[in-house]
């Protein structure tokens, strides 16, 4: 499963969710059916009545949630889809689920750690990478000089002290 959002807050009185997606451009998740939310025993379908795109979030009507108590029990919930049905990627371009557990080492071989978190900047993504210490690494060209999945790793150009 590829995590796309989160659920937020109920929206309304009525069953409605309030949904951040974690999508470039928040209304690709309208375009995935069908959609898996996080639940006691794991991952669960959800059926989804309605939704639509609210500014930046997704406002969406899952079915059997008719009142607002029933929506805030979903609430912190992830919303995911099958890996399968996700777009191939171009050259160089990789979904972020893909990095997360790559190792990465820079051009001397210091071994950072692993990438355990991404998160957008507005300029640029980021890797959250764990080692000895936790660093942030700007994921763009002038700092990434080789992403290898098939051997879980990435090769930066970034100075251990950074």
């Amino acid at each position: 499963m590829v995590v796309m959002g989160r659920v937020t807050a109920p929206y309304g009185v009525r069953g409605w969710i309030k949904i951040q997606p974690f999508t470039e451009t928040p209304g690709n998740l309208l375009g995935y059916k069908p959609w898996w939310i996080t639940g006691l025993k794991g991952w669960e379908k959800i059926e989804i009545d309605q939704a639509r795109l609210h500014g930046k979030f997704i406002i969406a009507k899952p079915a059997g949630c008719h009142d607002r108590d029933a929506a805030f029990v979903l609430k912190g919930r992830e919303i995911a889809v099958p890996r399968e049905s996700l777009p191939g990627t171009e050259a160089h371009e990789y979904y972020w689920t893909d990095l997360i557990g790559l190792h990465v080492r820079n051009l001397q071989q210091f071994d950072f750690g692993k990438v355990v978190n991404v998160f957008e900047t507005g300029a640029n993504d980021v890797l959250v990478v764990q080692g000895e210490r936790e660093r942030l690494i700007p994921f763009v060209d002038q700092v990434i000089k080789e992403v290898d999945l098939a051997t879980g790793k990435i090769l930066v150009d970034w100075d251990a002290d950074f």
